[in-house]
């Protein structure tokens, strides 16, 4: 049995899980989310708690089984908290500034470029080299966060580019150091 599968959810204060046939919904004080669930894997919601469960034992099934129940708990806890992503700058002009909800980003290029946010997530610039990218779905966060630093990815010679927050970047030494 799959080992984060079998634990059950917990479901915090203030949150509530209702299903609707192959549908979980999760509603918290930051809104709401929705969970399509594969007939296969059957969803009981107790008191304070969910429990997963699958029909058999083959392995496509063992995996859904242990991804439902994570996609749950990050549903959970977006509803309630919610998600952010910070990323950096780095490099000489590089600066981000927001203009009516949307984030300019002058990294290098001839031109700037404008990113329009989808809908559920907030973009924050704290200062001129830093973004902070957050919103109540994990993957839509974590999908717009790599999507910004797709634009310039950081380079190894210099370092420059969009990182995020505590990412390491591994540097190359120069043709110089070759000889």
């Amino acid at each position: 049995m799959s080992r984060i599968g079998k634990k059950p959810v917990k479901i915090l204060k203030g949150v509530k899980v209702a299903k609707s046939g192959d549908e979980i919904e999760v509603i918290g004080p930051s809104g709401k989310l929705k969970l399509w669930v594969n007939p296969v894997i059957k969803s009981e919601i107790k008191e304070d708690e969910v429990q997963f469960t699958r029909s058999s034992d083959n392995k496509r099934d063992k995996a859904l089984h242990g991804l439902y129940s994570i996609l749950l708990k990050n549903m959970i806890k977006g509803v309630s908290g919610g998600f952010s992503k910070k990323l950096e700058l780095v490099g000489i002009g590089y600066r981000a500034e927001l203009k009516q909800s949307k984030l300019l980003l002058n990294i290098g290029y001839s031109h700037p470029i404008l990113f329009i946010p989808p809908e559920g997530i907030k973009i924050d610039v704290p200062s001129d080299n830093s973004i902070l990218i957050s919103g109540i779905d994990k993957q839509l966060v974590g999908q717009v966060a790599a999507k910004v630093r797709s634009y310039r990815e950081p380079e190894p010679y210099k370092g420059k580019g969009i990182r995020y927050e505590n990412e390491f970047v591994r540097r190359k030494a120069g043709k110089a150091a070759a000889k």
